[in-house]
């Protein structure tokens, strides 16, 4: 019976290739064809590929405002992730808040498909990454308008690689430690800066440090990374960090010059930009053809009690792991790691 369904969405996906853009080879761009669904696909929820390489099914989106936190860039429609990653999200917002911390600014998550989007992010395709602002939620509901409009702060001191003092606290370097301290993250991306901050900060139990990775950018949000969930075979882990807390010689290369010198030649094409269905996990042709779930609301986690999607799309597809990187060698698995053009 399965086998059936699969094939016949693997026709219903050939049928609607044809109406997207193309690469010079004349196949579709995958960043299109997934950055023009608006609803998951509904079947159990699985990643697969890699962070900056896959798709994913079986998404929730985290509602647009909780007890706890506001979504941001609702125009985006990346609200959207593996339910480990929204139940994740849910729980760091009642944890931060029981800490202090006023409520999470919620950025980026995945499409509700994942796959490349249309811009921005490298990663973020397979539903296990997520933007959480460093500025604090406000006392009071923003209004659409300005969810598109208001724009993070940085926690940098001007035309400095270092923390200004002025806007760092604490409750930041608290709010770092609960989503560091969760068994599922693998790491949290921060700006330089912020790690330093942090390695000459931080005192007592420091083991929760080997988490938290120096990268570019970074220094008006922090980005969420969690494992590869339960029920994933054709998820592929990244490895995990260094041991130890990171406050070392790695971290000081970061206050060189050659972090932060411009690429010689001219600027290659970014991978999303380039990168066409036939690229990705060939799961990921499954999980575009698949079929929505009946509304955006049967699929939103809205407080800790909110239905999982599991439980109401057993009567829909499942995707045979088999087909999760079946086509793709480690080799060719791009890292999310670019370097800056300019400064």
């Amino acid at each position: 019976m399965w086998n059936s369904s699969l094939r016949l969405l693997a026709l219903a996906a050939s049928l609607v290739l044809g109406a997207f853009s193309s690469d010079a080879a004349g196949e579709p761009l995958a960043k299109e064809l997934f950055g023009a669904k608006t609803l998951p696909a509904a079947a159990e929820p699985a990643s697969y590929g890699f962070y900056s390489k896959g798709c994913f099914s079986g998404g929730m989106a985290i509602a647009t405002d909780g007890p706890h936190w506001q979504a941001m860039r609702l125009s985006r429609n990346r609200r959207w992730g593996h339910p480990d990653m929204i139940r994740l999200i849910e729980r760091l917002s009642r944890d931060a808040a029981k800490a202090g911390w006023p409520g999470l600014l919620v950025g980026d998550i995945s499409q509700p498909r994942g796959g490349p989007m249309l811009t921005g992010h490298a990663s973020h395709q397979i539903g296990l990454d997520a933007d959480i602002w460093f500025t604090p939620m406000p006392n009071r509901r923003l209004t659409a308008a300005e969810r598109e409009s208001v724009s993070a702060v940085s926690m940098l001191r001007d035309g400095s690689l270092h923390v200004d003092d002025r806007k760092w606290t604490p409750l930041h370097a608290a709010l770092l430690k609960n989503a560091a301290r969760y068994p599922e993250v693998e790491r949290i991306l921060v700006h330089p800066g912020i790690k330093k901050k942090l390695c000459d900060t931080v005192r007592g139990d420091r083991s929760w440090l080997r988490k938290v990775r120096p990268f570019w950018g970074h220094d008006y949000h922090f980005h969420i990374r969690i494992s590869c969930p339960k029920g994933s075979p054709g998820c592929s882990s990244q490895n995990p960090p260094p041991r130890g807390d990171g406050c070392d010689q790695s971290l000081a290369w970061w206050f060189t010059e050659e972090p932060w010198r411009p690429a010689k030649g001219p600027e290659k094409p970014k991978a999303r930009d380039i990168m066409t269905l036939a690229q990705l996990p060939p799961a990921c042709r499954t999980v575009l053809a698949a079929a929505s779930p009946p509304s955006e609301l049967a699929v939103t986690v809205t407080g800790p009690e909110a239905p999982v999607m599991a439980t109401t799309v057993k009567a829909y597809d499942t995707i045979d792991p088999a087909e999760a990187l079946s086509s793709i060698p480690a080799s060719a698995i791009p890292l999310p790691m670019p370097r800056p053009t300019g400064r």
